[in-house]
């Protein structure tokens, strides 16, 4: 991590500011598997907070594998807060894990663009979902997630850009840590709003 810092630093002031004022980040780690991908889905759109609390739920009531997750109802499912569409999304995933059509612990052992090119096969599964996935799962270096609002936002306010296009220019100067660039933005984004997330 210290060589991803120092690197940064020679490439974007905005790094020294954001450790200045706010320390170092921790670096988010998730487990590969099944379940990090449920929990991804359920992530989509909504606080990492709320999407946990569903987790939790989902988990309490049932086994969260794809042989059971296939065929929970889906109206067990929206008891619990899950919309129809991110149920149709978990049981898309749990049918392509059953058929063997995805193998998630295979991926560990792929590239970030075989990873990607594997997921988003997938109804439900977009560049954000992988994105997360390849950084906290796999320990991919080098993503930016330009999906995710907390990086647009912070990149507008420390760097006035405001065209995702130029921001993809810009942040091309980060690699190859642009993970450790994107977890630096988060870090910067949550602490100045006084908010801790748990991982």
């Amino acid at each position: 991590m210290q060589q991803a810092i120092d690197y940064l630093f020679q490439k974007d002031s905005i790094f020294k500011h954001i450790i200045d004022t706010y320390g170092l980040p921790t670096i988010p780690k998730r487990p590969q598997g099944f379940e990090t991908l449920v929990l991804l889905i359920l992530e989509q759109q909504v606080s990492i907070d709320s999407a946990k609390a569903t987790f939790i739920k989902i988990k309490a009531h049932t086994t969260c594998n794809p042989e059971t997750l296939s065929v929970f109802p889906d109206e067990e499912f929206r008891a619990l807060g899950v919309s129809r569409q991110k149920t149709n999304y978990i049981k898309i995933l749990a049918k392509a894990v059953l058929d063997k059509e995805l193998d998630i612990e295979g991926l560990a052992t792929k590239t970030a663009q075989q990873v990607r090119e594997e997921l988003i096969k997938l109804k439900g599964i977009g560049n954000w979902t992988i994105d997360i996935y390849l950084m906290f799962c796999l320990q991919e270096p080098d993503l930016i997630p330009l999906g995710d609002i907390a990086v647009i936002n912070t990149i507008k306010e420390l760097l006035d850009i405001h065209d995702k296009q130029q921001m993809e220019i810009h942040t091309e100067q980060w690699s190859p840590y642009r993970s450790y660039a994107t977890f630096l933005l988060w870090h910067y984004y949550l602490k100045k709003r006084k908010r801790t997330i748990v991982y």
